[in-house]
This record gives C-alpha cells, sequence and structure tokens, in this order.
C-alpha cells in the first residue's frame, strides 16, 4: 500500500496577518487579527520586492528584550527579507528537512507570488503525521 503524500497546503494555517513594513512594532500588535498566529508577513513594497517575515520571538528578542519602544520600531527593521518561503505543493517530508537544514520553525507558503498561509512544525506534526498514523 502507497502512502499518502501529505502536502503543506493540507496542514497549513491560512488565517495570516500580512502587514506594511513601515507600521510599529506596537500597531503590528495592535492590529493582529489572528491573536494565536506567532509571526506576520510583511508586505511587498512592489512586485519586485520581496515578502518579509517578523515571529513573536523577534518582538521579544529586538524589541523587548532590548528595551526598546514598540511605538519607535518599525517592523522593517526587525524583519527577516527575503523570507524562506515553502510552496503549497510540496510534501511535509520535505519541507521539515528545509526547516531542519536552516534552522527554522516555520515559513510562509507563497504561491503564484502571493502569500496563502504560514506552515510549523507543529502543523506538521500535529495535522500532518499524526493525522497519517490515524489512517493507517
Amino acid at each position: 500500500m502507497e502512502a499518502r503524500i501529505i502536502r503543506v497546503r493540507d496542514v497549513m494555517r491560512t488565517d495570516i496577518d500580512i502587514v506594511d513594513g513601515s507600521l510599529t512594532v506596537a500597531e503590528v500588535l495592535g492590529c493582529m487579527d489572528t491573536l494565536s498566529s506567532r509571526a506576520v508577513v510583511v508586505d511587498k513594497r512592489d512586485e519586485n520586492d520581496e515578502y518579509g517575515f517578523v515571529l513573536l520571538e523577534d518582538i521579544a528578542r529586538k524589541v523587548l528584550a532590548k528595551d526598546r519602544s514598540p511605538e519607535r520600531v518599525n517592523i522593517y527593521e526587525i524583519m527577516t527579507k527575503p523570507a524562506l518561503s515553502v510552496r503549497s505543493e510540496m510534501n511535509i517530508r520535505y519541507c521539515a528537512r528545509l526547516f531542519d537544514k536552516f534552522g527554522i520553525r516555520r515559513a510562509p507558503v507563497i504561491d503564484d507570488g502571493g502569500v496563502s498561509g504560514i506552515v510549523s512544525y507543529n502543523d506538521m506534526v500535529l495535522k500532518g503525521l499524526k493525522e497519517s498514523l490515524k489512517l493507517g
């Protein structure tokens, strides 16, 4: 019996926040729609730009721990850009290998030039691997 391939699209979160890089950390925290989110995607400035990515831990390390004012720090100052991203068609096994190779825990999912979600190790294990074990 051939194992079912679980793809990133099967486990990714689609409830994401995409923000403008010029917003302050305080503004972003105030307008986050997805309170359970652990990251925000920073929108492209134009079609030749790349997406950025900010984890809540980036805010903790680069703003909170350094006693910087969230009202004075712009998101673009603490974002990772370009964001290492994955495609929704990727097998979660390869996605997990990519995460391990680059030492990341979550990434935006980008297809056809647009962000369609965010995937994390937790998503891959709890929604992917755990669910596949129930099928077996």
